[in-house]
């Protein structure tokens, strides 16, 4: 089962860390992805990083201003956003998946979702 959180109400420029915690399960079994959905418009991956930890891969639109990171220790990934911009508000999952290759972020291919944590950013 996975816990988002972390997000909240932010100007734009700002930072945020969202972070998803995993009971029940260690994540060093699955692959992890970020994923965002604004009003309206379709769920998008945004981040992901595989098993291990070591790998990682951006969106476009967010590459050099997010960063995701796990640390094991604690059985938790992180996304540090930052220089948010009006255009970051959404809804953000994370989701696990033991079936996707290297930066697949295709929402279909993840089986494991956390509830969802709000970003919104103003201008």
């Amino acid at each position: 089962q996975l816990q988002a959180s972390g997000g909240g109400l932010v100007q734009a420029g700002g930072s945020l860390r969202l972070s998803c915690a995993a009971s029940r399960s260690t994540l060093d079994y699955y692959a992890v992805g970020w994923f965002r959905q604004a009003p309206g418009k379709e769920r998008e991956g945004v981040a992901y990083i595989d098993r291990s930890g070591g790998s990682s891969w951006y969106e476009a639109a967010v590459k050099g201003r997010f960063t995701i990171s796990k640390d094991s220790a604690v059985n938790t990934v992180y996304l540090q956003m930052n220089n948010l911009q009006p255009e970051d508000t959404a809804v953000y999952y994370c989701a696990t998946s033991t079936n996707v290759l290297y930066s697949d972020l295709r929402p279909s291919r993840y089986t494991n979702w956390g509830q969802g944590t709000l970003v919104t950013v103003s201008s």
